[in-house]
């Protein structure tokens, strides 16, 4: 398992923060954490079964812009 924590825009309530985790565990990671207070989203995921870069295009894809 990897964990990383990427830094995102965009997120400014708790609705934004639901709209990235629930892609992110649709997608399959292990664990999110997102935080639009501090603009960050924390993810566990297994390498072995998604990259990061799948990660981060969810993210845009959900609307918001990975820095």
């Amino acid at each position: 398992m990897q964990k990383i924590s990427l830094s995102v825009d965009g997120m400014s309530c708790a609705h934004c923060e639901k709209a990235v985790t629930n892609a992110l565990e649709d997608l399959g990671v292990a664990s999110v954490k997102a935080s639009a207070k501090d603009s960050l989203v924390e993810v566990e995921f297994d390498e072995g079964k998604l990259s990061l870069d799948a990660i981060k295009s969810e993210i845009v894809e959900t609307g918001y812009t990975v820095k």
